[in-house]
């Protein structure tokens, strides 16, 4: 894996201060701070980081059967083809998918719009043991809401607040958050848009409503950008992940969550029976067996 010994590390890096402006345009979005040398140091660094990911997973997962509350929730936002399904396609590989749960975020249905706009992101928390895992979020109600006023300007100001008391209420209940805004340039959206009308195999991913976004884009960035200042808190930090370079997010974003793993350090609980008074059985058990086992048969 790349040296991180002797340098900050990766979340110190990317994390975006609390209380502090933001300027994304000062951020470039096809850095790679802490990362691999190249594109082609990429994949063996993340199959080394892989096999310590699998191993923190499987604690957190044990712990959270003996009663442990602790959890992990990624949280991916960014403009359209900044590559959340490819993050998360590339991060659940690294990890046992039945310890994961995933959400991708849709418009609101009409049973959603009934309640408070927290009200179907707690229906999709990760549970105990679990790494949970938003594509999109309820970063959307200040995002996409403020770009396109879908609501009162004073109701999204509101929101800001209520976004910050319910993630302090996630993590006084054991959850670690992780959230990572996928950094992409204008240029680079325009390539993969263009990648996904050129391709016959990606027009499924295409839809004409994206280029009415992109006119919006300095819009979004502003959302983005208030977002970001307002709602990067100590017990939830945002992490400005450069996103151009594919293989430096998934790098990026998989390096953010052993760091967090590794914080918690989660260990297998302890043996609530007699180890060796059950081994002593069960040997015993099977000369009897053996013994009692009818010549030939």
């Amino acid at each position: 894996m790349a040296k991180h010994s002797k340098d900050r590390g990766l979340g110190e890096r990317l994390r975006v201060p609390p209380g502090e402006p933001v300027d994304l345009s000062a951020r470039d979005p096809r850095a790679t701070p802490g990362g691999p040398k190249d594109k082609k140091a990429a994949p063996a660094d993340l199959a080394a980081m892989g096999g310590r990911l699998g191993e923190l997973q499987e604690r957190l997962w044990a712990a959270g059967t003996a009663g442990d509350r602790r959890r992990v929730l990624l949280v991916l936002q960014g403009m359209d083809t900044s590559g959340k399904g490819g993050t998360v396609k590339h991060v659940i590989g690294l990890f046992n998918p039945s310890g994961c749960r995933i959400k991708a975020f849709k418009a609101p249905t009409p049973e959603e719009r009934r309640h408070p706009f927290l009200w179907r992101i707690r229906q999709a928390l990760p549970r105990a043991g679990e790494l949970g895992i938003f594509d999109r979020s309820h970063y959307e109600d200040v995002l996409i809401a403020r770009v396109r006023e879908l609501a009162p300007a004073t109701e999204i100001g509101r929101r800001y607040n209520k976004i910050n008391n319910f993630e302090q209420a996630l993590a006084d209940d054991g959850v670690t958050l992780v959230k990572c805004f996928l950094h992409i340039s204008f240029d680079e959206q325009r390539d993969r848009l263009l990648e996904r009308l050129d391709r016959p195999d990606k027009h499924w991913k295409f839809n004409p409503g994206d280029i009415d976004e992109r006119a919006l884009w300095p819009a979004y960035q502003h959302a983005y950008e208030l977002a970001l200042e307002r709602c990067s808190t100590p017990q939830a930090p945002w992490y400005v992940v450069p996103a151009d370079r594919k293989w430096y997010r998934n790098w990026a974003v998989s390096r953010l969550l052993l760091e967090h793993l590794e914080a918690l350090d989660p260990q297998y609980p302890k043996a609530d029976f007699d180890v060796a008074e059950c081994r002593a059985r069960l040997l015993s058990g099977d000369r009897g067996t053996s013994e009692g086992r009818t010549p030939g048969a």
